[in-house]
């Protein structure tokens, strides 16, 4: 008879990663809506809009929510998250919302959140890590009142980076899994980093200023996509890559190093009660 432990590491169907049609269309409106809400600016002229988007980031959030509670319905419709998942969902919240304030919120780039939306993604799958990300950005702003106009662009952005994780390929196992996750936390540090630059960029960089000419890291409304593209890279690498980005990179690097096989096997373990569970509920046929 196998071990506990080995029976964990055997590639198998976990809780939540069952995702049907409908969710997998909720998941690809709700990203292109965000992506959307994110780069407008570059393939339209963004004139008079203002600062910080604190006009229509009320709007953006408002119309995220819904996609989100729908998403969950989707997945309860479709089998893939059940009761016990949806409980692991609303922990997995309230221990990310609880340890990202207590860890620095985001503080000279440590964002303490990553390293097990990474990690609960690769282990529940795309749709679960999709709505954590989602789920733990916005508990942890309602309770530390860091509810504002970049709150919309945070949740989504994490949300790609748990959907990411669930999306790895599943056979991987031990050192190189390990290596491979921490790999997409580097990468999705500094991809995190620069969408997140993206929704504000635009409103600070001399939208709006008359008689002032635009240097070479400003947006111009109308300019062709390029130009402005070119402007926001660099202005992305002076500005955050080295300092804000390389630190959220060093520390989920390191939590991942210290914490990501313990964790792993705590949340596999959970999975795969939930999912022996309900194969001795199944009536014999």
């Amino acid at each position: 008879m196998p071990r506990v432990d080995d029976r964990i590491d055997i590639p198998a169907p976990i809780v939540g990663v069952r995702l049907g049609w409908r969710s997998w269309l909720l998941i690809a409106v709700s990203s292109f809506f965000g992506l959307f809400a994110l780069g407008w600016p570059l393939i339209l002229p963004a004139v008079d809009v203002a600062p910080d988007h604190q006009a229509d980031a009320p709007f953006i959030l408002g119309a995220m929510l819904p996609l989100i509670l729908l998403l969950v319905l989707a997945q309860i419709t479709d089998g893939g998250l059940d009761a016990k998942a949806l409980a692991m969902l609303g922990v997995l919240s309230a221990i990310n919302a609880v340890i990202r304030p207590a860890l620095g919120a985001g503080t000279a780039g440590f964002e303490s959140v990553f390293f097990l939306l990474i990690l609960s993604g690769r282990v529940f799958g795309p749709g679960f890590g999709y709505m954590l990300g989602h789920t733990s950005l916005f508990a942890s702003a309602l309770l530390t009142a860091g509810v504002g106009p970049w709150l919309p662009f945070q949740m989504m952005c994490a949300g790609w980076v748990g959907l990411a994780a669930g999306l790895l390929p599943r056979r991987v196992r031990g050192r190189a899994e390990l290596a491979m996750l921490i790999g997409l936390g580097i990468i999705s540090a500094y991809v995190y980093g620069l969408l997140m630059n993206l929704w504000f960029w635009p409103t600070i960089t001399g939208i709006g200023v008359e008689g002032v000419p635009a240097g070479s890291l400003d947006y111009v409304p109308g300019a062709p996509i390029t130009q402005n593209l070119l402007a926001f890279g660099w202005f992305t690498l002076l500005t955050s890559t080295g300092g804000w980005d390389t630190g959220r990179a060093i520390a989920t690097t390191l939590a991942l190093l210290i914490l990501g096989r313990p964790l792993l096997v705590v949340l596999r373990r959970a999975s795969g009660m939930a999912r022996v569970t309900t194969d001795v509920a199944a009536p014999a046929r």
